[in-house]
């Protein structure tokens, strides 16, 4: 399975940005996609997840201000970033996975930079 995330950059603080994530591949069994972030010197966290059933979950800091979204039949993720914030800036991983065992693949990062 591969995961091509795009969609980074650079924006103010107050902009928005998107993100978009592509997963090609063996993906049978995999029925979460989601986005992380990895802010420098700190570890890996949550930022939103989508379930095949259509459930979302959302990390405290981003509700209200981001939105997952999901083409289950396309293998396709996307983030909607709005109201960025400069500790928002980080790198952000898509990730397909499993909700049981939660194995699955990540893609590579992309980065989101906000100045304030």
């Amino acid at each position: 399975v591969q995961l091509q995330a795009s969609g980074g950059g650079l924006v103010r603080a107050g902009g928005s940005l998107r993100l978009s994530c592509a997963a090609s591949g063996r993906t049978f069994g995999l029925n979460v996609m989601g986005w992380y972030r990895q802010a420098p010197g700190k570890e890996r966290e949550l930022v939103a997840t989508f379930s095949n059933r259509g459930n979302t979950n959302y990390a405290d800091s981003v509700k209200g201000r981001f939105t997952i979204s999901r083409d289950i039949a396309k293998n396709t993720a996307a983030l909607q970033m709005n109201s960025l914030k400069p500790e928002d800036t980080a790198v952000y991983y898509c990730r397909m996975f499993h909700s049981g065992t939660l194995s699955g693949y990540w893609g590579q990062g992309t980065l989101v930079t906000v100045s304030s």
